[in-house]
């Protein structure tokens, strides 16, 4: 956590460089003689200062001549040479660039010239800059313009010279911006040159700004006189036409509009004073009005015309708003009346462009001027002497309509996705409180004013997701202290840190905790003064802000405390340093093992979160004497760093780790603790755990590499000896532990290493080399010396790991390690390695080309790769010779020759394998696929330096034919995946263009009858060729085939086509954006390069022909990434011509899309396959500083045709409707278009909900994919699996205030759809777009702070959704009442529900419509819910909704015909009598649950023989209902509760009896919750009645979900008492009832919820057995069945729920069975559990693996050591001490032999038979069909690391082994001899291998290895024994 300084890059520093004619001029005027001896050595030095080319020297020597000029007399005053000298500074200071520090120099050093010498410096300076404003040349424009803004930057003389020449310069500026006005209406398409046109027109307007600013008297002085005050006038107005030019022109953008808005503010007020006319012209500018410009002179009225006219784009206010806040002074007495009219004017203003705007970039500027505005207010308010005027008072104050509507536009954009507006939102939220406490200043108190009081109440009752809330409860903090909030909100600080394991809000609450605790301790040390009593408000503070913390991190789960220690812990440790000491203490005093839920991270955890947050910074010293910082115990931390949960082991490196300074030198413990924690914590599955532990590492490194070199500056300074050793032996000691992490890392990439481990190993070594560097010379550290030719080769096996991450950084750290250990210069090992890559590159597996093209870039650093290189090519056959590069050649031209040669065998090779192909693809695709080949091409000019090739001519005859070669490939497989049907390779294609190469395939494919082969593998002859290929070829028999014939399936041809194409792609991509560029530029000079212009077209046609006909969706997003490639290298190539071809292509779709139909070549399928890509890529390319207008131009060609069209009737073509909905789609999900799209989102959200009107079906299928991305765009990613969490809604005021288009839209849309539904006439009518509408609309959520009036009120929505409810179908009427909540006022929603309740019918009647009662009720229902989820709402009393349902009660009970109905309105009433708050009083409350009991005893769920089937569509939800009251009345009348309980669970409905389960079973999670005194009693309320049903239901339940909760309810239960199981009265003895349990069990594996529930419940009671009677227990006979039963649900295949029960049982069994010291279950059985459990602590779940690492803590605390008895640890950990452990066990069990013979049998895997080495062909083969598939794969356990674990305990227990009495000679024989088979016969096998087996046969080599190894193993420890 420790923070560097950024360095600030200093301003460009250039030489002064003049062209040759006025260098000479200006040399030759210094030359003359005369003028003294000081002018003349001013001459010298300038002379010397124009020979130079290094600017430092020329400033130096500049600064001397400043010095040499100012030591002059004024007797020089006339001397020619002085002149020359002057004449000289200025030119060279005109010539140069506003920021170059030279030109500065030139300023200070004519400044500080003497008085007498001014006038001719003046005199001198105004002829060159004269010259320079009558240059003709445009291209000089920028610069003088830079030089007019640095003569008044800072430079006195800049200023005079600038005032003289005032109507030039004013011409000038005008010159310029005309022309640049010119320039900008032609460059359309061009980006590049817009934009560089878009910096300096900004800079010329800046310019002309600070011109007008800076001479204010000379302007009035010249348009006072008679002479030239037309001139001047002709000249300003003149400028004003171009400012106003700018504001009405939106091809600008918006950085220059804004500028030039306070630029006709600055000209008027300059032109008219600071008088009250000034704010009435700007006034009449705003409202677009004439009227107020009569007091402005005639000149200024008639160029101000063009600013008044009705049709000038809404931006233009915003800038000339802008322009009023900035220009005008605020500050002060206003100087009229007009001041205070534009004062209020500006909000208005602002606030009505806030409606109609629809860009977010605009958005920015309005609530950035608005926080001005208030800024502005303020400062006027401040400066007052004066008090306020009153009107001016009453518009500002709180209870304004002005501030009414500002707060409004706050509430509306504070969760904007612009960071900027939301930022701007609270300043301006700050500034409303602070003017309103100005113009309030009676109420001094914030409690006593009732505004401040309201707002914050109804911020309070805010939900808390609303990031915008958190602001402004910070600002109310600042303003009023945090004992005001805390007053009102007492539990607030637990709120808040319940909100931290939130990401999106945890920085928004720990910004509020901040200000609250940082405010209260100030508030509290006012209080208190310095009195004693300092330790009481110290405890106040830490019990109000530490205690809650301390809690939360021990109790919540870790995933809610991760951002804790990110956000919130420093800072409350910056404000409080001293509290430390408490947590600490208050930790230590907490129990060791955490009390929370499992996944907290207990007090241990909490402990590592605090210290290591004050290490971090700096509060916390490192350890000492055996404690850390002198508090806690060095154990306690190597507890955490193996801590089980990977947060707290993360904390604790972090501890270790972290310094707040980078020199701390490590001490000896903390290295020792870096290698304690290591080793069990390299294979870490979670990559977010990977990334920590290798970022906390690198710190730690860090600090070793700074420490280190502060050590060694110390060892050459000090003189003292004792330090000298001291440091010595600290550099020793880092010696040391870098030798030992790099042997360690080394020694685990072994072969079968897991895949995490490889890449942390990889990373942190990548670090050491990053840090130290591998070198074996006289270096400090000499890392080099620990690695090995050894270590070396298993890191270039990484290279063959299918993981493309390990791959990555195995190649990057070869490159870093000695070349003596990696050995590639060694020739025959270079051709080994080459032969590998070469032969890797045309494999059939995909990964396998990644390998070769990694082998490949190793090499090409080789110096003598070239004749290696030639070898391979004879003995290829190719004609090829490679380049060899010259004896001394540099590093960059050997890789340049390298990678020249090593391109052109590829391509070599590529070329007769492309003949091959265009021959027969299927021999292609199953012996040399061409992608492998391309993509090495791809990855070794990836590593080519492209700006400086010396081969240029080779290179460019090398590019043509790679292009050429790319076409080839591309006419040999687009015909698959340009097909109808590429998948399949089904003949849909009837254009003659295509089919013909279609055909061809086809026939290869024969017959075409059967789907053969889409399901068996082909064999086809290497000899045959041709177009009979189909007549010889034969299935594969199950045999195998020969060694001459290929295996070639479906999949195989596909994968070759579409990677081809891929890489075909990527290769032209790349060398489009690479490689130098061939053109001519503007000024039609050439520009050398490698790609031509033409080239680069071609490629891009290539592209379009790809994209806009392929039909393989893996070929057209490939193609895409290639595209995307070319099209950027376009806008940013200097070719005119290449810049403008994205424009011209763009055009061209849209004109092809517009005229396409059916007979189309675009493909209208598939969501228009690759033209969507085609034209995001041709759109992303234009640059985001941009006007943006191909993007604009496009959308909106876009949205005209998605738009159904205006005749329903005409027989026009669908096609480009549904074009244009796909590619909209694409666009409006493209992530870099950001905010530029949000301006269309309203009319992609109408073309989307009118395309389901459409009859034809493609229309209504693009329309469905659009409105999808628009949901997600305008409300964000689902960020759960709760389909409407509160995360992705939106207040109806944001939503329609982002996008005010659909406010008419949706309404109008919804009084359509409202008018078709109509239940009354019994018929369904489905209006197509009313799910939409609904679904759009109940995204929308009420806020407290939607008033009354709104411009866009959600009030008329209120009847349609409410007629909706109507509907007759079942959905709509949900979604209905879904989207009702949002459009109800919260204070307005009892109200509601009442008038609601009053339109149902309070008798049945033969007229009642129930799908109307239904949809009444759902809607009552869901306000209900909305209102009672709100904790900070005040509860109306007497609302009388208690009253009307009472008066509907019959709608409950059988006078209701309609069950659905029934089950409704029951559902109401549970929801108001349920224990949440209740909109009733408590008497109502009781007389609805009275009523609700009388219904429920009446009904059919209670009477007897209830006629379930005579109920009807709808009773099984009308039936649950009843059970939700019935549950509920259990509770609240427990005398009924057994007849109730019983009833339910007797119930024929298995719906009933699964719902009453869960009922009693949560009901019994709250009670443990509740009161934990209980957890060891059984609930009050469960009585042997219902004990004796659920024990009955649990042995005759048929429906599995069912029975497994009624035996999750019971395995509660006997946990905390003994049950009697009783079935129809008869008691069951315990044998029977565990007999039973097996059975389910055993036979229970189709449902996995009850497998794992039976087996729980029966280890549970086998356990208990033993407890009570170890003896008689062991007389069970099913003891044996259930060990059997354990063990094969542990097995890898099993899924994760078993594996995690079993994980449970045997954890639970650890006590009684595993870790007794008596042998209950016979050493047969108790292995075979500990095996089991064993893998499970290696199973690839982290979960399982963590739940079966538990085992560690329930072992007995006398077997284990004090350090770790009780215990949580990691599973690597667990497993080494679960080993030791069970070693340990087998001499108090007297079985040693026993279990030495056991352990070697599972070293050597003897149970498992040699199956998979028989089967080896069969999977071999199977691998090359199935070339996706993963298999049954473990890619976290390490069969080699399991293997040493085994061998190294093993070891251990020899000694007693031999004391040990039992004989069991014959079993380790027959053992010996087994292993001594094995060991020769995989030596043989692996000897046989070819060279670099790890590349060619990877499986089959890393299998023998450890096969090999594993008997080894066994052999060393049988060999001890003996």
């Amino acid at each position: 956590m420790v923070v560097k300084k950024k360095k600030q890059k200093g301003a460009r520093v250039e030489a002064a460089v003049l062209d040759q004619d006025t260098l000479h001029h200006l040399t030759a005027s210094l030359s003359i003689d005369g003028g003294g001896d000081g002018v003349g050595e001013v001459a010298r030095t300038l002379q010397s200062c124009l020979e130079l080319t290094d600017p430092v020297q020329q400033i130096q020597l500049v600064k001397k001549a400043g010095a040499q000029l100012e030591a002059l007399s004024s007797e020089h005053t006339g001397s020619l040479l002085l002149h020359a000298c002057l004449h000289t500074l200025a030119v060279v200071y005109t010539s140069l660039h506003a920021k170059n520090p030279l030109r500065r120099a030139i300023a200070s050093a004519l400044t500080s010239a003497p008085a007498w010498l001014q006038e001719q410096i003046m005199d001198s300076l105004s002829t060159c800059l004269s010259d320079c404003l009558s240059s003709p040349l445009s291209d000089q424009y920028p610069l003088t313009v830079d030089t007019i803004a640095a003569c008044l930057d800072g430079f006195p003389l800049g200023e005079r010279c600038i005032s003289k020449l005032l109507p030039e310069v004013l011409q000038f500026l005008h010159k310029v911006l005309s022309e640049y006005l010119r320039q900008n209406s032609g460059l359309t398409g061009c980006h590049i040159a817009q934009a560089q046109l878009m910096q300096t027109c900004l800079a010329a307007v800046k310019t002309s700004m600070l011109v007008v600013q800076r001479s204010q008297g000379t302007l009035g002085a010249a348009l006072q006189a008679q002479q030239d005050h037309c001139r001047m006038e002709g000249t300003l107005g003149s400028i004003l036409e171009c400012y106003t030019h700018i504001l009405t022109d939106e091809e600008f953008i918006q950085s220059v509009q804004s500028t030039a808005g306070m630029a006709v503010v600055l000209l008027i007020r300059s032109v008219m004073g600071t008088g009250d006319n000034v704010a009435l012209v700007v006034c009449s500018l705003l409202q677009c009005s004439m009227q107020g410009l009569d007091s402005a002179p005639q000149w200024l009225q008639l160029r101000c015309e063009g600013l008044c006219t009705s049709g000038r784009p809404p931006p233009v206010s915003l800038y000339l708003c802008h322009g009023a806040l900035a220009m005008l002074g605020w500050k002060g007495a206003l100087p009229g009346p007009q001041w205070e009219r534009l004062l209020l004017l500006i909000p208005n203003t602002l606030l009505d462009l806030d409606v109609s705007i629809k860009e977010s970039s605009t958005a920015m500027v309005v609530a950035r001027l608005l926080t001005l505005w208030s800024s502005a207010a303020l400062e006027y308010l401040q400066g007052q002497t004066q008090p306020c005027p009153p009107s001016l008072q009453r518009s500002i104050c709180g209870f304004s309509e002005l501030q009414r509507c500002l707060l409004d536009h706050i509430y509306s954009h504070w969760e904007h996705p612009l960071d900027g507006v939301r930022h701007q939102t609270r300043s301006l939220f700050r500034n409303l409180l602070l003017l309103h406490q100005r113009t309030s200043p009676s109420t001094s108190k914030p409690t006593e004013d009732s505004y401040i009081m309201g707002l914050t109440q109804k911020l309070l009752g805010l939900e808390w997701h609303v990031r915008g809330k958190y602001g402004s409860l910070g600002c109310l903090v600042e303003l009023f202290g945090a004992e005001y909030l805390l007053d009102i909100q007492p539990r607030l600080p637990f709120r808040l840190l319940g909100l931290m394991g939130d990401q999106t809000l945890a920085p928004y609450a720990s910004d509020l905790l901040e200000r609250l605790f940082v405010s209260h301790k100030a508030q509290l040390a006012r209080e208190a003064g310095a009195g004693a009593e300092s330790e009481a408000w110290m405890d106040r503070w830490h019990q109000m802000w530490v205690t809650p913390l301390l809690h939360v991190l021990c109790h919540a789960r870790l995933d809610q405390t991760t951002y804790i220690l990110d956000y919130f812990l420093p800072k409350l440790l910056r404000c409080s340093p001293s509290s430390l000491a408490h947590m600490v203490q208050a930790l230590q005093d907490a129990p060791r093992c955490s009390t929370g839920p499992s996944g907290s991270r207990g007090a241990l955890g909490a402990l590592m979160t605090c210290l290591r947050a004050a290490r971090a910074q700096g509060v916390l010293l490192s350890s000492q004497e055996g404690l850390w910082g002198g508090l806690v115990p060095l154990s306690l931390i190597r507890h955490a760093l193996i801590h089980k949960h990977d947060q707290v082991r993360m904390d604790a490196l972090g501890l270790v780790c972290e310094s707040h300074r980078s020199t701390e030198v490590l001490t000896h413990q903390e290295m020792d603790l870096i290698c304690y924690f290591l080793p069990p914590n390299l294979n870490s599955q979670s990559p977010g755990i990977r990334q920590q532990t290798v970022s906390l590492m690198k710190k730690l490194l860090c600090r070793v590499k700074d420490s280190s070199q502060l050590l060694q500056k110390r060892l050459v300074q000090e003189r003292e000896q004792k330090q000298k050793d001291r440091d010595q032996h600290a550099l020793q000691q880092y010696k040391e532990f870098l030798h030992w992490m790099c042997e360690k890392l080394l020694g685990v990439l072994l072969p079968g290493a897991s895949f995490s481990k490889c890449l942390m190993s990889l990373h942190l070594l990548g670090l050491l080399g990053q840090l130290f560097t591998f070198t074996t010379g006289p270096d400090v550290f000499a890392l080099g010396e620990v690695v090995t030719p050894a270590h070396a080769q298993n890191v270039l096996y990484c290279v063959a790991s299918n993981f493309l991450e390990v791959k990555q950084l195995a190649s990057a750290l070869l490159q870093q390690l000695p070349p003596s250990a990696v050995g590639l210069q060694e020739t025959e090992r270079m051709c080994c390695v080459l032969r590998a890559a070469l032969d890797l590159s045309t494999s059939t597996k995909p990964f396998d080309s990644v390998t070769a093209a990694h082998l490949l870039n190793l090499l090409l650093h080789q110096p003598h790769l070239s004749q290696a290189l030639q070898d391979c090519a004879q003995d290829q056959g190719l004609n090829f010779e490679a380049p060899s590069p010259p004896a001394q050649a540099s590093d960059a031209l050997i890789l340049e020759l390298n990678t020249l040669a090593v391109v052109q065998l590829l391509l070599c090779c590529l070329q007769s394998e492309v003949s091959r192909a265009e021959a027969s693809l299927l021999q292609a695709a199953a012996s040399c696929p061409l992608y492998g080949r391309v993509h090495c091409i791809t990855a070794v000019l990836q590593r080519l330096n492209t700006e400086s090739l010396s081969e240029s001519e080779r290179w460019r005859v090398l590019v043509s034919e790679l292009i050429a070669m790319c076409y080839r490939m591309s006419e040999v497989v687009s015909p698959v995946v340009q097909s109808s049907s590429p998948e399949g390779l089904i003949p849909m294609d009837t254009d003659a263009e295509t089919s013909g190469s279609l055909q061809r395939i086809l026939q290869e494919i024969q017959p075409r009858d059967t789907n053969d082969f889409f399901t068996n593998a082909r064999e086809l002859d290497p000899h045959q060729e041709g177009n009979d290929t189909h007549n010889r070829t034969a299935y594969a028999s199950s045999h195998g085939a020969g060694s001459g014939s290929y295996r070639v399936t479906a999949q195989m041809v596909l994968v070759c086509c579409w990677r081809s194409m891929k890489e075909i792609a990527m290769l032209l991509g790349q060398l489009c954006q690479s490689l130098p560029l061939h053109y001519t530029d503007d000024n039609a000079s050439p520009r050398g390069g490698i790609v031509t212009e033409q080239q680069v077209e071609g490629v891009g046609l290539y592209f379009r022909q790809q994209l806009l006909q392929s039909r393989h969706r893996g070929a057209f997003e490939l193609a895409y990434v290639g595209f995307v490639r070319l099209t950027d290298m376009l806008c940013r190539s200097g070719s005119r011509t290449l810049q403008q071809l994205p424009a011209h292509w763009l055009f061209e779709v849209l004109d092809e899309v517009k005229s396409s139909d059916p007979s189309s070549k675009l493909c209208a399928t598939r969501r228009s396959a690759g033209i969507p890509f085609y034209i995001q890529a041709l759109l992303s390319s234009e640059p985001k500083s941009s006007s943006c207008s191909l993007l604009k131009m496009t959308m909106r060609e876009l949205i005209s045709l998605a738009m159904p069209p205006a005749d329903t009737h005409a027989d026009g073509s669908t096609v480009p409707q549904v074009h244009a909905l796909n590619i909209l789609r694409a666009l409006y999900r493209d992530t870099r278009l950001g905010e530029n799209i949000i301006p269309f989102v309203s009319e992609g959200m109408q073309a989307a909900v009118l395309g389901f009107t459409s009859p034809v079906w493609a229309v209504r299928n693009s329309s469905t994919l659009l409105f999808s991305t628009l949901i997600t765009r305008i409300f964000g990613v689902k960020k759960g699996k709760d389909e409407h969490s509160e995360k992705n809604r939106m207040t109806g005021r944001e939503f329609f205030t982002r996008f005010p288009p659909l406010y008419p839209f949706l309404l109008t849309q919804l009084e359509e759809a409202a008018a078709t539904v109509d239940s009354d006439s019994g018929q369904v009518k489905l209006h197509p777009s009313l799910f939409l509408l609904l679904l759009v609309l109940s995204r929308l959520y009420p806020s407290p702070m939607d008033g009354s009036s709104s411009p866009m009120g959600l009030a008329p929505f209120m009847p349609f959704i409410m007629k909706c409810g109507r509907s007759a179908v079942y959905r709509t009427r949900e979604m209905a009442a879904r989207a009702l909540v949002p459009f109800v006022p919260v204070a307005q929603v009892p109200a509601t529900i009442l008038s609601l309740l009053h339109e149902l019918p309070l008798d049945p009647g033969p007229k009642i419509q129930h799908n109307h009662i239904h949809g009444t009720l759902l809607q009552v229902l869901f306000l209900l819910h909305s209102y009672q989820t709100d904790l900070y709402r005040s509860l109306p009393a007497g609302s009388g909704i208690g009253s009307a349902l009472c008066q509907h009660m019959w709608l409950a009970s059988r006078h209701n015909s309609c069950v659905v109905t029934r089950g409704a309105f029951l559902d109401v009433v549970v929801c108001l009598c349920g224990p949440r708050n209740s909109l009733l009083e408590d008497s109502e409350v009781y007389m609805l649950r009275q009523k609700a009991l009388s219904i429920l005893m009446t009904s059919e769920l209670v009477s007897s023989c209830p006629p379930f089937v005579t109920l009807g569509p709808g009773s099984t939800q009308y039936l649950l209902s009843l059970t939700r009251v019935a549950l509920r009345a259990s509770v609240e009348f427990p005398d009924l509760s057994t007849e109730l309980l019983e009833h339910l669970l007797r119930c024929p409905k298995y719906e009933v009896r699964e719902l009453a389960v869960e009922g009693i079973l949560n009901k019994m999670k709250e009670d443990e919750e509740e009161e934990e005194e209980q957890q060891q009693r059984r609930p009050h309320w469960l009585d042997e009645t219902t004990l004796s049903n659920l024990t009955s239901l649990a042995l005759h339940e048929t429906h599995a979900p069912s029975l497994a909760k009624v035996l999750l309810v019971l395995s509660t239960l006997s946990s905390s008492s003994k049950l009697t199981w009783r079935d129809d009265g008869k008691v069951l003895s315990q044998e029977e009832v565990l007999l039973r349990l097996l059975t389910l069990a055993q036979n229970s594996a189709h449902s996995v919820e009850l497998h794992c529930a039976a087996l729980m419940l029966l280890s549970q009671l086998l356990v208990q057995l033993i407890k009570a009677d170890a003896q008689g227990a062991i007389a069970v006979s099913c003891f044996a069945q259930w060990g059997v039963l354990v063990c094969s649900c542990c097995t890898e295949d099993q899924p994760v729920e078993v594996k995690l029960t079993a994980a449970k049982v045997l954890v639970s069994c650890t006590p009684t069975l595993l870790a007794s010291t008596h042998l209950l279950l016979g050493v047969s059985t108790t292995l075979s559990l500990w095996r089991s459990l064993f893998m499970l602590l290696q199973d690839e779940d982290h979960e399982v693996r963590d739940s079966a690492s538990d085992f560690i803590s329930a072992v007995p605390p006398h077997l284990l050591s004090a350090d770790t008895a009780g215990q949580s640890m990691c599973p690597p950990a667990a497993l080494d001490a679960g080993v030791e452990l069970l070693c340990g066990l087998f001499e108090p069990w007297g079985r040693v032999r026993a279990g030495v013979v056991a352990l070697t049998e599972w070293l050597l895997e003897e149970e498992e038979g040699d199956d998979h080495v028989a089967n080896e062909d069969e999977a071999s083969s199977l691998n090359e069909d199935l070339l996706f598939e993963k298999g049954d794969l473990n890619l976290w356990a390490e069969p080699v690391q399991w293997a040493k674990l085994l061998h190294r305990h093993l070891s251990s227990l020899i000694p007693a082994f031999k004391q040990a009495e039992d004989r069991e000679t014959t079993s380790l024989d027959e053992i010996h001899a087994s292993a001594q088979a094995k060991a020769l016969s995989t030596k043989r096998a692996l000897d046989s291998l070819p060279a670099l087996p790890q590349f060619s046969c990877t499986v089959q080599h890393a299998q023998l290895t450890l096969q090999h190894q594993r008997a080894s193993l066994a052999l060393d420890v049988l060999e001890k024994l003996r």
